[in-house]
């Protein structure tokens, strides 16, 4: 749990930072965003390699690595003195972090029974949405008081427990050996619509999310310590959401997925409709950060019961197509900046989580 809220701060921590790195290095905000974009690429690219290549490495090995490149990374990026060393050290993160997701979710619900997954699945994605409750705004507001590579650096500390305690108390065993090695209800044309529905969702809510504290300040017209309220509000709302659904995870696994996409769409389209009244904007904002763990927490699920074949591939590839779609998102957000305002990136992104939506719809009509 603590490494994936480590892992998450890292990823997110950009959108927190993007002026005050923009301003120290001298690289547009743009170039600053598409710090998220290259992680989202690696991860993408690099998940279904990685995991097939460590198929048969034990997963107490597999998880100290990642971990040891992930504190590493972290010192690299905190000591970068131009935008070229710091775009090299998230990559860093990024390779580890694509194997992370694939390799944690096997192994956490395999110590449990089965009909507790679903909450197993649940609790590590509370510690992940935790990056956004406490990780994003506390490293926003440590960079603020101080410089933008301390809350950085600070997550070296966080991986380095993480690793001491895995690399000491994990059990040991041949990855298909694991309970959780294999789907429990195979399915490869539900395992497709999940990989598609999650890609275009993580499209649509990065082409805006990249992009939301300026959107708070320039659209919604809030001073810069309310947008640092609403980044925890954002992410309390994340929290509250991944606790609710992880609840009833086991129960409405399918059900728990199409609700979280539609409830994105809600979100991103009422802040570009109505985003200029901030009360309007504090609504919205929240659903939006209620749906946005709960899509990729029911997604990382419905992948241990629907994989075709080992665990561990399936997640690796639902976390590149998710991946893929964050980098997709980031891309797209920094083309629309300049063309349609900071408004246009969330209309662009409530489209296309709509259009997740109707997918996950449309294979349900078509595949009972």
């Amino acid at each position: 749990m603590l490494a994936a809220f480590t892992f998450n701060t890292t990823e997110n921590l950009p959108v927190g930072l993007l002026d005050l790195i923009s301003r120290s290095l001298k690289v547009s905000p743009s170039e600053v965003g598409l710090l998220v974009t290259g992680y989202g690429v690696t991860v993408a690219v690099a998940s279904l390699p990685l995991a097939h290549g460590a198929r048969s490495v034990p997963r107490r090995h597999v998880l100290t690595g990642l971990l040891a490149a992930l504190v590493v990374s972290s010192l690299l990026a905190a000591s970068a003195r131009s935008y070229g060393p710091l775009l090299a050290a998230r990559l860093l993160t990024a390779l580890a972090q694509a194997l992370f997701w694939a390799v944690m979710g096997p192994v956490a619900v395999g110590l449990f029974a089965p009909e507790a997954r679903g909450r197993v699945v649940g609790a590590l994605s509370v510690a992940g949405s935790l990056a956004l409750v406490l990780g994003v705004p506390a490293g926003t507001w440590l960079g603020g008081h101080t410089d933008w590579r301390m809350p950085i650096g600070a997550l070296a500390a966080l991986g380095l427990v993480s690793l001491v305690t895995i690399a000491a108390l994990l059990p040991s065993s041949p990855p298909e050996a694991e309970p959780a090695a294999y789907g429990t209800a195979p399915d490869t044309r539900r395992f497709g619509t999940v990989l598609a529905a999650g890609a275009l969702s993580a499209t649509g809510a990065f082409t805006g999310y990249t992009y939301i504290v300026r959107f708070l300040g320039e659209v919604s017209g809030f001073s810069p310590g309310a947008v640092d309220v609403l980044l925890v509000t954002f992410g309390t709302a994340c929290l509250a959401g991944v606790s609710v659904t992880g609840a009833l995870l086991d129960r409405f696994a399918r059900a728990a997925l199409t609700t979280a996409v539609a409830v994105q769409a809600v979100g991103m389209l009422g802040l570009y409709a109505a985003g200029t009244r901030p009360v309007a904007a504090v609504v919205f904002l929240a659903l939006t950060g209620g749906a946005l763990g709960p899509v990729f927490m029911a997604a990382q699920n419905e992948m241990l019961t629907c994989a075709p074949g080992r665990t561990d591939i399936a997640l690796a590839a639902n976390s590149g197509a998710y991946n893929a779609g964050i980098a997709a998102g980031a891309a797209l957000g920094s083309l629309l900046l300049p063309l349609a305002d900071v408004r246009g990136t969330f209309l662009a992104g409530g489209l296309l989580t709509a259009g997740a939506c109707a997918v996950l719809l449309g294979g349900r009509l078509s595949h009972p």
